[in-house]
């Protein structure tokens, strides 16, 4: 009898690493650009880690955030709607009243309730009372463990002191953020993680996200008389590192074969003032923008025995597509009662083409420049304007201001062939009557769907809590840094303070 249970036991755990849902890991960058990384075609930076992880899993070439914003990209990552129609329309400062509700799905809870075991690693950004009373937080959302930050490790990258663990402030720590983030994930796995159960876990690194401070050690190999420059790529450097740590952990402990890992970042790189680094591949523009360098991102996804290694998939795909795709390769149900944005891609594992509800979209009353709304179906992309007054968050929001960006109308119209000009340089409304008559009609529909759908908040001002508790690194403000990099990669000579290592 005893033997025959013994048997039975084996054949179900064969089964499962076989044919059973599979163990998720999502990891997700801040701010880290399309260019930023070696298999991206940065010659700057290196980066072996994921450079070996595209080489054995599929490496999307039009991958985008689902926002050119933080916390709305995190939104639409968890939950495959578009975030403005969530009401997450911008970053969330703390003790903000904007937050992901209670009422939405998540991927996590999704997974909670089909049987998985769930952590969160790292930046939250996804409610302005975090760790606070009346609002949720990740526990609320599907997480059995979390170790998490509001926004920034504060006071930066270096020692970090705001983490929480499951409601518990942490206190003071030794190390830098992207080190931090994996130590817990790894102990996660090893100690913490129901190991009788498929997980799910979302490593989140504030890299090269600012604050910027880097580990010396990565610094070193990246000299120049441009202090900015040493600790941007640094610190993609020391990002990389953490997630190779990472994928050792998931070979060490034997659970490579039965993992789905996907890696990307929320939105295309910052480029501050005094922190004017981060590469889109010669992309138009930066983060805040719908134009492709603030939205297009590294996307890599590995799942030994399903997807091919070494595969390049150039079909556009959003992390509004995350959620549908994870239903479908656990075989849980999505939510059937909303509107979802995104659409399952699993089918390009095997080859085959997927089919949209509705083409990807974007929806940013903030965007940098005069247009705030995006729209791309195939190789067409529209952009367009919205005819609200400019707002400046960092006043606070009235409902005035919601009720402007809410009752706006879409402006003038841009569209462009990403096929032939993917830096988005030659506007062709006029050219391609049909395609631009065909997309500003779904655009529209789309645009009065999600303004429709976005709730109001209660009125706020921004008391600049994270603000006066970040320590800027000593170089901010210093004229010797440029205001801007060279936007492809490995043209050093039109900026002489910039040094290739």
């Amino acid at each position: 009898m005893q033997r025959l249970l013994l048997i039975l036991v084996l054949v179900a755990f064969c089964a499962r690493g076989a044919d059973g849902p599979p163990n998720i890991v999502v990891v997700l960058c801040d701010d880290l650009g399309y260019g930023d990384i070696g298999c991206y075609g940065n010659k700057i930076v290196n980066t072996p880690h994921l450079d070996r992880f595209a080489r054995e899993g599929m490496r999307f070439t039009d991958c985008y955030a689902s926002h050119p914003n933080c916390s709305p990209s995190r939104t639409g990552l968890m939950t495959g709607r578009t975030p403005t129609r969530v009401g997450i329309f911008n970053w969330i400062p703390m003790l903000s009243p904007m937050h992901l509700p209670v009422s939405e799905i998540t991927i996590a809870s999704i997974l909670q309730k089909g049987g998985y075991d769930t952590a969160h690693t790292g930046k939250w950004h996804l409610n302005g009372r975090f760790n606070l009373t009346g609002q949720p937080q990740p526990n609320d959302h599907g997480f059995n463990h979390w170790f998490s930050t509001q926004n920034n490790a504060l006071p930066n990258h270096r020692n970090p002191w705001n983490f929480v663990r499951n409601a518990t402030p942490v206190g003071p720590l030794k190390g830098y953020a992207a080190g931090v983030v994996t130590d817990e994930a790894i102990h996660w796995l090893r100690a913490w993680r129901d190991k009788s159960k498929p997980f799910f876990l979302f490593v989140c690194y504030h890299e090269p996200h600012e604050p910027i401070a880097s580990d010396p050690r990565f610094e070193k190999d990246y000299p120049s008389a441009d202090p900015s420059y040493t600790a941007y790529w640094a610190n993609v450097a020391q990002m990389d590192a953490s997630f190779g740590r990472l994928m050792a952990e998931l070979d060490k402990q034997k659970l490579r074969e039965d993992t789905f890992v996907f890696f990307t970042s929320d939105n295309g790189p910052a480029r501050t003032g005094f922190h004017p680094h981060g590469e889109t591949d010669g992309l138009r523009h930066k983060k805040g923008s719908v134009y492709e360098g603030g939205i297009r991102v590294p996307g890599i996804m590995r799942w030994p025995g399903k997807i091919k290694p070494d595969t390049v998939q150039r079909t556009p795909v959003s992390g509004v597509d995350l959620l549908p795709t994870l239903c479908n390769v656990t075989g849980l149900k999505p939510p059937a009662d909303r509107h979802l944005d995104g659409t399952s891609i699993s089918g390009l594992f095997h080859g085959k083409k997927i089919r949209r509800a509705q083409p990807l979209y974007w929806h940013f009353y903030a965007a940098s420049g005069k247009h705030h709304v995006a729209l791309r179906d195939g190789d067409w992309k529209l952009v367009a304007a919205m005819d609200a007054p400019p707002i400046k968050q960092r006043a606070g929001i009235t409902a005035a201001d919601q009720n402007a960006i809410k009752t706006a109308s879409l402006g003038k119209m841009e569209l462009y062939n990403l096929k032939t000009d993917r830096a988005e340089t030659r506007e062709v409304s006029a050219v391609a009557t049909a395609q631009f008559k065909r997309l500003s009609a779904q655009m529209k529909q789309i645009y009065a769907s999600v303004q429709q759908d976005t709730p109001t908040w209660p009125a706020w001002e921004w008391p600049r809590y994270e603000h006066q508790r970040i320590q800027w690194p000593a170089f901010r403000g210093a004229k010797k840094v440029p205001l801007r990099q060279p936007q492809i990669p490995g043209d050093f000579r039109s900026n002489p303070l910039l040094k290739r290592p």
